[in-house]
This record gives structure tokens, sequence and C-alpha cells, in this order.
């Protein structure tokens, strides 16, 4: 058996130097050729598809988790039962301890953030695959030579996350010292173990990542993380400008979900989507083709397949040309999921108009630095807004209503009536939602 260093070194140089495609035509023929592999040869291997004819992906029909639970064993190729993976999946959230498999499978759960949650499989081949992939797309090339160098000291990585995964761990090796940090824990008890690690690369959520940010400007966190990767939640300005004031160096993202690993930043910054092992169908959701929910094809995976799986998240695209050249589609910013997106009628017609997330967050940008911060939550024609603040919370209420006045304005909506309170922080390993929809104003027919 080869070695599993040498499995995800391989993995890790084909999708580095093999897969970096300059040309759309050159990348599309080669999604093209692997789509017809996966059809041809892993699609039958899943009862659920077996029967199905297909000549193309577009034959084929859309999923989304509850889909893909319900079918659960149809939809891997191990004939695995979706009690069989929770009951592994749970016990593993229960004690703490993610070292446990069923077989070879890696097993793991969603965090349930759209309400439902979901569990996924990964085999050994698809964790070093992974591994191989994961670094190629989001190592720097300062780090790179670190980790290639055996005389130096290897690289270490601090990651922080809800629940371990052997998935996550496969990273570790001579080369590589990763740790983990329980996001359920705190903030607290990862400080000294920080302190000692002193870690290369600095891994989690944006919420995290400010408030390590916090105690870096307070002297109570000493490292000097020279890359930061921001995971899970969506990333921010505010979290952005934190990270920098405190490490001195830009936040990366990957675009990461239990569907698989979708987007890596480039060295200049930019979201791409991983298109050289994912397709991503865009479902727009504007005539103009700025945002798009994606419709994603794993062709890369052959336990638990992802085809053409409706993903509740909102991209937004960039409208120019990345400077890296590289062919994979640019994305500006991962806006949130489809139900933090809000609705109001025009006051012209009284038609649904969609508020996305972002048009949020860049009003409470103008309220100043009063505002720490915020949640909304949309119930009909009322829009409860949640503030921590510094000073006056009436000030600072008032300058929010000022701002969201002018948002109203400026999209010819019909303003909705709002009740401030006090912001609650979520718990420890829940993640960050500043704007959630929970029932759009009653009569009103909203979609995209």
């Amino acid at each position: 058996m080869v070695p599993d260093a040498l499995v995800t070194v391989l993995h890790f140089a084909r999708t580095r130097w093999a897969l970096d495609f300059r040309d759309r035509a050159k990348l599309e023929a080669w999604q093209a050729k692997r789509l017809a592999r996966f059809m041809r040869v892993v699609l039958p291997s899943a009862p659920y598809y077996r029967n199905i004819r297909a000549t193309g992906l577009a034959d084929l029909p859309t999923m989304d988790k509850a889909a893909m639970m319900a079918d659960f064993a149809d939809r891997n190729t191990r004939g695995v039962r979706a009690a069989e993976a929770f009951d592994i999946g749970l016990k593993a959230e229960a004690t703490r301890n993610f070292a446990p498999m069923l077989g070879d499978l890696t097993v793991g759960l969603s965090s349930g953030t759209s309400g439902n949650r979901g569990v996924f499989l990964v085999s050994r081949a698809e964790r070093l695959r992974w591994a191989g992939i994961l670094l190629g797309r989001a190592l720097p090339g300062h780090l790179l030579k670190r980790l290639l160098s055996p005389w130096m000291p290897p690289l270490r990585i601090a990651f922080f996350l809800r629940a371990n995964s052997n998935l996550y761990t496969t990273l570790n090796s001579r080369r590589i010292d990763f740790g983990f940090h329980d996001l359920l824990g705190g903030v607290e008890p990862a400080l000294s173990q920080l302190n000692i690690q002193q870690p290369d690369v600095l891994v989690g959520p944006p919420s995290l990542l400010h408030a390590l940010a916090a105690k870096a400007r307070a002297g109570q966190l000493t490292i000097a993380p020279s890359h930061v990767i921001s995971v899970a939640e969506v990333l921010e300005d505010a979290d952005r400008e934190a990270v920098r004031a405190a490490f001195h160096v830009d936040t990366h993202q990957i675009y990461q979900a239990t569907e698989g690993f979708l987007g890596y930043t480039c060295e200049h910054g930019t979201l791409h989507l991983n298109e050289s092992f994912v397709h991503i169908e865009p479902d727009w959701l504007d005539v103009a083709h700025t945002r798009f929910q994606p419709i994603v094809t794993d062709f890369s995976r052959e336990t638990q397949l992802i085809v053409r799986y409706r993903l509740n998240d909102v991209l937004r695209v960039r409208d120019t040309r990345c400077p890296c050249g590289r062919a994979e589609r640019a994305i500006a910013a991962v806006e949130g999921r489809a139900d933090e997106v809000l609705w109001l009628p025009a006051r012209a017609d009284g038609r649904a108009v969609a508020i996305y997330p972002d048009h949020f967050r860049r009003a409470m940008l103008f309220t100043g630095p009063s505002v720490r911060e915020f949640e909304l939550v949309q119930t009909g024609m009322q829009f409860n807004v949640g503030l921590l603040t510094e000073g006056s919370q009436d000030e600072a209420a008032a300058r929010v209503s000022a701002e969201l006045d002018t948002l109203w304005h400026c999209l010819g909506v019909v303003p909705p009536t709002l009740r401030f309170t006090d912001w609650q922080a979520p718990s420890p390993g829940v993640k960050r939602r500043r704007v959630r929809l929970q029932y759009p104003p009653e009569g009103l027919t909203c979609t995209f």
C-alpha cells in the first residue's frame, strides 16, 4: 500500500501545478471529461441513480439536504444507513472524541444552521485527496517552502471548529503540527495552548478570529501567524480589519461545506470556486446575474454522492477578472444563506423586493464604532434589531434608524417598524448569523 503521506503529496502536486487552469475553455473541457467518467463509473454504484437514464448532468434531478437524508443509503455507494452514520456522529459530538469510524469511513455531522442536521461520509482515499487539494489551494508560497524543507521545523496549524474530524487530522504529519481547538470550550482555554504552539497558520470562524485579535491587542495572546484563514461563517470587513490590526496579515477564506471543498482565496485575496474538482451551476437570483445559489456536483467524491445539490448559500460574483488569471469563477462574497435574505414590499407597486445581508452589513458600517455587535431578525413588517453598543444605546439606535431609512429609500421599499433590544451572544460553537428571516410580510410573494 502506498504511504498516506505520499498519496497526499501526489494530490497536492497535481492540484498545485497540473490543475492550475488559466483558460476557461480548458477548465470546462476538464470538467466535461471528469463528469463523463463520474456518470459512467461512479453514479451506477449508488442504487438511487442506477436506473436513471441520463445523457448529461442536466438530466439528473436536483437534491438538497432533506432529499439526501431521506434516501441516504441509496445515495451513497457503501449502503450505509443514515441511522448508522448518525449513531457514530452523535456519539462523537457527545463525547468530543472524533476518532471512531464506521469501518474505514470518516463520519461527521453538519452544523445544522439550515434547520436540518446532515451527516457525511468520507473514505480513506477521499480524506487523502482532500488534504492534498486543500494544501494545494490554500497554502501560500512562503509556507510551501517551509513545508517542503525537512531541515526546517514543521508547519504549525491551529484550527478552531465546532467539531474535529479524521478528515481534518489527516493533515497531521511529520511536516505539519496540527492543533485542533474545540469552539465549544470558548476562547480562554485556547490562549495558553496557542502561546505554546505559536502557529504559523490560524484557521477559524471570523467571529473567533475577531475575538483572538482582541486578546492579542490586550497582550494575552502572543502569536504571530503569517497566514490566517476564515471558515464556516461570513467574513465581514470588521473581522478583516481586526485581524490585520492584531496580526498584520490579510484574512483569506476557505469555502467548505458538508457538500465539499467549494472555494479558496488566491494570492490576490480573491475567492475562487474550486471548479477543478466540483461543477457548480449558478441558479441566478437576479436579471443582472450578480448573485446566485450554487448547484453543486462533486465529481471527485465516490462514497457519498453530491449530485446537483442545491445549496442555500447566496454568492455574489466579482464583476472584474481577478489579476491572478485563474479561470475558476471569482466570487466577491459569500453573503449568507437564502433565509438571510429579507423581503419588503416596493413603495411603487407592492411587489416583493429582496434585501441581501450585505445591504445591512454596509448600512451598519456607517453607524460608526459605537455599534459593536448587531443582529437583525425579520418578523413580517417588523425588524427586531439587537445591539451591543459602547455608550448610549438610544443614540446608537437613532443612528441605525437613520442608516436603515437611507437604505429603504435607496431600495424603494415600504419602511418596516424597528424594535430595538439588547444583543445576545450566540452560544459557544454556534455559527454567527447576523441577519435572519423568521417570516415575510403577510401576502407578499417572495421568490427570486
